[in-house]
């Protein structure tokens, strides 16, 4: 038996992604939220599980994204950090943190703008220095599925190989993508991290042949960790020498995939 795995950002769908650099008061694009993170080993890519289109765009922009989180119960999970780091542990580092839900608004209203969909894709947050119990930029990430994958996971799907979907992203928003593309829903895992998407290649490798499709740093332990790990650099960004180190296979579109023996 055959299994893929695949990444979401960057891998199913193009992204576009606004940070809000919370000192300068300034938004970028042209960051990438990963390298931010693991340029200090004390800070942490923090998603939001709630959907930005309604709940965030719509909250009272005053409140301090720490009275957000906990007036509305909001759940939250690390979805990259270089080390690992307790989410108590961060929730704690942020009470006195000034920041608004305003600054992420700014960058809600920004990937809009560029008619990016945050239904696809992570959703919004923010990334935290722990040392500092500081949230230093707020960020929200948009996607469009590239247009060949839907023939190419119906095409694999043809070949009786197992799709699943690994990413660091929002629950829902991986759902609204699985049901788009025709991947069941059940083989989603969503807001997995570096150390997770090792664990869920490694779980299935106790019954599959499995190959891993990802495109970044958070991606690297899952490549080395599969039968096959392709890095694809469809999205066309800077992309880590370590990420290239640990695939087996890159390809510049994800189609190419059908092509790979396997």
């Amino acid at each position: 038996m055959k299994a893929i795995v695949f990444d979401n950002s960057g891998t199913l769908i193009e992204r576009y992604r606004a940070l809000k650099d919370i000192e300068k008061g300034i938004i970028c694009d042209d960051i990438s939220s990963l390298d931010i993170v693991d340029n200090n080993t004390e800070r942490a890519l923090v998603v939001l599980q709630t959907d930005p289109a309604k709940c965030i765009i719509n909250a009272k922009s005053h409140q301090t994204i720490y009275e957000f989180i906990k007036r509305n119960n909001i759940n939250i999970d690390i979805s990259y950090s270089s080390t690992e780091i307790k989410k108590e542990e961060l929730l704690n580092s942020i009470k006195d943190d000034k920041s608004k839900v305003s600054d992420i608004q700014d960058t809600i209203k920004a990937v809009v703008a560029k008619k990016y969909n945050v239904q696809i894709c992570s959703g919004s947050g923010f990334i935290v220095a722990i040392d500092k119990s500081k949230i230093e930029f707020t960020i929200t990430s948009g996607g469009k599925v590239f247009p060949e994958v839907p023939s190419v996971v119906a095409e694999l799907q043809k070949r009786d190989i197992d799709l699943f979907i690994a990413s660091g992203d929002r629950k829902a928003s991986l759902k609204k993508l699985a049901k788009y593309t025709g991947i069941p829903v059940e083989n989603v895992f969503d807001t997995a991290n570096s150390w997770n998407k090792k664990e869920i290649i490694k779980g299935l490798k106790k019954n599959y042949k499995v190959m891993m499709v990802g495109n970044g740093v958070n991606d690297v332990f899952a490549l080395k960790e599969a039968d096959i790990g392709v890095l694809t650099v469809q999205q066309e960004e800077n992309t880590p020498q370590k990420v290239f180190d640990a695939a087996d296979v890159v390809v510049d579109n994800i189609k190419e995939i059908l092509d790979i023996e396997f």
